[in-house]
């Protein structure tokens, strides 16, 4: 969840208050009627207003009063806190809501990184002291991650390797390997009491770019591939030779295979032996010069639009093709490549999730958990999803889409969409194909009917262990990304969100649910003082989550502590603002209670005010959300109306 590596592709329609919130106005003045008149047709039902006669004043309209709404008091989770300036008319939605509240039940969740944290709990020791701080500061389930981004387990699995050591910041944890930190885990959970363990699992992220280590850089065909613009330049003459440019603008080519494209020519460093080619934003050449002459160029030569940089077979392609006064043509071209060649883009080595191999061997290692220990549940993090909507690409997906589609032929990949680039600075955009909404649909189905499969698979082996999911709070900007995390019922001002999209909706899959809220305001009020956008805020996340699993599921913000350091205050707020719009709070992470290795205290302490009167989870009651949504499935039959969904815009890559 700390990889923040996205663009979004999202619209977000911002509906109208609930109609609670609206009081009734005073009557306008009568308007006067004039008499029937005999001659002319029967007046319609309704009055109509005398017709203008030009040049005449439009008729004056009567003035109206509407008077403040009165607002419902602010409910505040920790009423020992200072005070939040919080919406109730927006946060007390929802049966979930309300039934979480009069029981006095909330999810404090405390999520522990598998590598961040591999330092802590690697002895007996350390996870039973763990385990005994993180009770005595009031939280009430634990997530440890068992299989994080790169791919190996803190567990000892038959389908893949082991972690034993992480380095991070110049030091290196080590854990033995014959130490299972999984089972010291649920040890400890039983003989401390009050608390679940809950452990996660990346889905479909097989490797770690920074350490470009994984099983997925061992099995390549797991990658994901990714569809990508490849952009190249030619000389005008037809059948001139072309060669490929950088997808990014203002850094170094990757191999003298690509020329490198400039806007900032002050960013511009060419190794000797270098060409540079000066363009207009026509891309004709305003004049060619040797790299390290560069810094010698005229204010009037870097008024061009752009810049192309070669060294070695890119030199010598400008060298024939880029001459002062003629026109170099710009052109992109579809481009498939497995997700390793392009590790920019993300840290985690994304699989496919249409190939059944790695679908199958995620089955396998549910299974293996599920059956070999007594786990309270099992959550999926962000990786439940595609790597963007230029995945997946492959030929073997192409046919799984055409099959989808009817066994029509798809025109790959322009009838589901192309990209576009701006040259030169190499930015890109989207123009979707005919079969966009289809491929939208296509991948949101896929990973709910994969998710439906995970929950039979760990409920036939351990009936009693609860399945969940990890998400950004941003729902909007997940068609990109494949998954629907929202009920499938749900009904708001999305573009997107059509009746068939509605289906793939996967909140009635889970047992509960966490959004990553991760901004540093807490409230929608704060985040307008502080001259942000009203949804870049943990309350507003909170209500459009809890407004998305329409009572399917129960629904906890996260809260990520790094975004509040050393404030300890503005903390208290947004731990108000999360259990207040929502049934809980998840914090992330443990690693952040930590500052150059030694624990914060004053972040424990913090917790253990704020949480001093102990409480279950929503989760931990059985029977409990069965009993929400029979409340919520009698409120649909009856046709009872809901207020409509008040939408702030969240930002692009929250959660991520």
């Amino acid at each position: 969840m700390h990889h923040r590596f996205f663009a979004a592709l999202a619209a977000a329609c911002v509906l109208a208050a609930p109609a609670a919130r609206a009081q009734q106005t005073p009557p306008a003045p009568a308007q006067q009627v004039p008499a029937p008149n005999p001659q002319q047709p029967a007046p319609n039902p309704m009055p109509q207003q005398p017709a203008a006669v030009p040049g005449t004043p439009p008729p004056l309209v009567g003035p109206i009063e509407v008077p403040p709404p009165a607002r419902p008091p602010a409910y505040l989770p920790f009423p020992h806190l200072p005070p939040v300036p919080l919406d109730e008319g927006l946060n007390g939605w929802g049966i979930a809501q309300q039934t979480a509240r009069a029981r006095k039940l909330q999810a404090r969740v405390l999520w522990i990184d598998g590598t961040a944290n591999l330092g802590r709990v690697n002895t007996p020791e350390k996870i039973a002291a763990l385990v005994r701080q993180i009770k005595t500061a009031g939280f009430n389930t634990i997530v440890f991650e068992i299989k994080p981004i790169i791919g190996l387990t803190l567990y000892p699995s038959r389908y893949a390797p082991r972690l034993t050591s992480w380095t991070k910041n110049g030091t290196t944890a080590v854990m033995a390997p014959e130490f299972d930190p999984l089972a010291e885990f649920l040890r400890q959970r039983d003989a401390q009491g009050g608390l679940q363990i809950v452990v996660c699992m990346n889905a479909f992220s097989e490797g770690h770019r920074d350490f470009l280590k994984g099983p997925g850089y061992d099995n390549p065909r797991w990658q994901t591939t990714l569809y990508e613009p490849l952009t190249q330049v030619r000389a005008r003459a037809a059948g001139s030779p072309v060669f490929p440019v950088a997808d990014r603008a203002n850094r170094p080519a990757r191999s003298p295979q690509e020329l490198a494209v400039y806007t900032d020519l002050s960013r511009a460093k060419p190794a000797p032996g270098s060409l540079v080619a000066l363009l207009d934003i026509e891309g004709d050449v305003l004049a060619t010069i040797d790299g390290p002459s560069l810094a010698a160029v005229s204010p009037n030569l870097q008024a061009g639009a752009g810049m192309l940089v070669g060294s070695g077979a890119a030199a010598d392609f400008l060298r024939q093709n880029a001459r002062p006064g003629e026109r170099l043509v710009v052109e992109t071209v579809p481009a498939y490549m497995p997700i390793a060649q392009r590790p920019e883009q993300q840290v985690p080595l994304m699989t496919n999730p249409h190939n059944p191999e790695v679908r199958q061997r995620l089955l396998n290692m549910l299974t293996e958990v599920a059956t070999s220990y007594p786990v309270d549940g099992i959550i999926f993090d962000d990786r439940l999803r595609y790597a963007g909507i230029n995945a997946d690409f492959s030929e073997a997906t192409r046919r799984d889409f055409e099959r989808y589609v009817g066994g029509q032929a798809v025109r790959w990949p322009d009838d589901v969409f192309r990209w576009e680039v701006a040259f030169p600075a190499m930015t890109r955009r989207v123009v979707p194909g005919p079969r966009y909404d289809d491929w939208l649909l296509f991948r949101a189905q896929n990973l709910r009917n994969w998710l439906a499969e995970a929950v039979t698979t760990v409920k036939r082996v351990r009936p009693t262990a609860m399945v969940s999911t990890y998400v950004g709070s941003w729902y909007g900007e997940y068609p990109t990304y494949g998954a629907n995390w929202a009920a499938d019922d749900f009904v708001a001002g999305f573009r997107f969100l059509t009746p068939s999209y509605q289906k793939t909706g996967w909140a009635g899959l889970v047992d509960w649910m966490t959004t990553g809220a991760y901004y540093p305001a807490a409230s929608v009020n704060e985040a307008i003082s502080l001259g942000r956008i009203p949804g870049a805020s943990v309350e507003a996340a909170g209500q459009l989550s809890n407004r998305a699993a329409n009572d399917q599921t129960w629904v906890y913000a996260g809260v990520m502590l790094a975004d509040y350091g050393a404030r300890v205050d503005a903390l208290k707020s947004a731990l108000q603002a999360a259990a207040a719009s929502t049934q809980g709070v998840m914090v992330f992470d443990l690693s952040h209670f930590y500052v150059n290795g030694a624990p914060t205290d004053a972040l424990w302490a913090a917790f253990a005010e704020t949480f001093r009167e102990p409480t279950q989870a929503p989760h931990a009651v059985p029977g409990l959300l069965a009993e929400v949504r029979g409340q919520r499935a009698a409120r649909k039959a009856a046709g009872t109306p809901e207020p409509p969904v008040v939408i702030y815009g969240g930002v692009p890559g929250t959660g991520f």
